[in-house]
């Protein structure tokens, strides 16, 4: 590897101030079109790198922007990060993704980790180890020490920052009135996100739309846990169709969703005819079973691009009176397949 020159050296060599060399870097209107391009071709032959941390420092400014998604194997997050990615890059900021794992402990660990300057400001969202113990103090720190935060999808309403959320409790009573409406009477609600605040919102949204058609609750057609693990453990026998009389199921993200519509084929209920289902989120495999997955979709890269444009505008905002925080909401839509009947 080419050892890299310093401004000091090429100021030397080319005989000239090392604030020539630096402004004609930067492209600077104060240097001559000629001295600028015997500065720009001399460093690029002697390998020159701008030491961005040292940039930094000076302009009190990195523009990057610091992704923390929970779970790099959920597809909605990464259609988050492509709407993310999308905005910042339209309005010249760079992007930095680090994956929580669902930790506490790696999530405190990169905020730590990328609050030296590195970047402007953070979009994440909250891990489930976070929203489990309720600590939150790592994220009011990041913000005290003027890096601002936007939180998306699962946020914390202990932290004062802006965020973006889906209408994950009226989607839930629009798809499961649907339900209704095409005649469904015993409709099953599982989830493996209880312990997550998306997962309630969309279980109270489920509780409402019954309540609102006058049906009544049915503990035995609701199965609710709080990881993938209890939900396979505890579905088999809860899945009774026949004995449970199930006409339709309201599946809160994906795992449950794919379980529920296998198992029905599996005790030989034909679907949409005399099981109905809809699933929440929108990845690749609603559309790959057969028959379809009719689902409520959340509209990632517009989750994603409204972040971005949240966070960066805060960043660039000078004026005094601006809002202190604010909440974005993106509607979602009711994705009608082949697992559901038309009205």
């Amino acid at each position: 590897m080419r050892p890299k020159a310093t401004l000091k050296q090429i100021a030397k060599e080319l005989n000239v101030s090392v604030s020539t060399v630096s402004k004609a870097l930067s492209n600077s209107p104060e240097i001559s079109e000629p001295t600028k391009i015997k500065v720009q071709e001399f460093a690029k032959l002697k390998n020159y790198k701008p030491n961005n941390i040292a940039v930094n420092l000076k302009s009190k400014r990195s523009k990057t922007l610091g992704v923390l998604i929970p779970n790099i194997l959920n597809p909605f997050f990464a259609k988050v990060f492509s709407g993310i990615e999308k905005a910042a890059n339209a309005r010249g900021f760079n992007v930095i993704t680090c994956i929580s794992d669902e930790s506490l402990a790696k999530e405190i660990k990169i905020i730590d980790m990328l609050s030296n300057g590195t970047i402007d400001g953070f979009i994440l969202s909250i891990s489930e180890e976070t929203q489990k113990e309720g600590e939150v103090k790592h994220f009011k720190e990041a913000i005290s020490d003027d890096l601002p935060i936007v939180m998306f999808d699962r946020i914390s309403n202990d932290v004062n920052c802006d965020k973006v959320v889906v209408d994950d409790f009226d989607s839930a009573v629009h798809a499961v009135n649907h339900l209704i409406k095409t005649g469904a009477k015993n409709i099953a609600l599982l989830s493996n996100i209880d312990n997550l605040s998306v997962g309630n919102l969309r279980a109270e949204g489920y509780l409402q739309a019954l309540k609102d058609n006058g049906i009544a609750i049915n503990e035995d057609l609701i199965l609710r846990c709080e990881s993938s693990e209890e939900f396979d453990e505890k579905f088999p026998d809860f899945f009774d169709i026949k004995g449970k009389n199930i006409d339709a199921v309201f599946a809160l993200e994906e795992h449950s969703s794919v379980a529920a519509h296998k198992q029905t084929l599996k005790l030989g209920a034909k679907i949409p005819d005399e099981v109905q289902l809809i699933g929440f989120a929108d990845g690749v495999w609603s559309r790959r079973l057969t028959p379809s997955l009719s689902t409520v979709s959340q509209h990632g890269p517009e989750i994603g691009e409204a972040a971005a444009d949240m966070l960066i505008d805060r960043l660039e905002n000078k004026d005094p009176d601006a809002p202190e925080f604010s909440t974005t909401i993106i509607k979602t839509e009711l994705r009608q397949r082949e697992s559901t009947r038309k009205l």
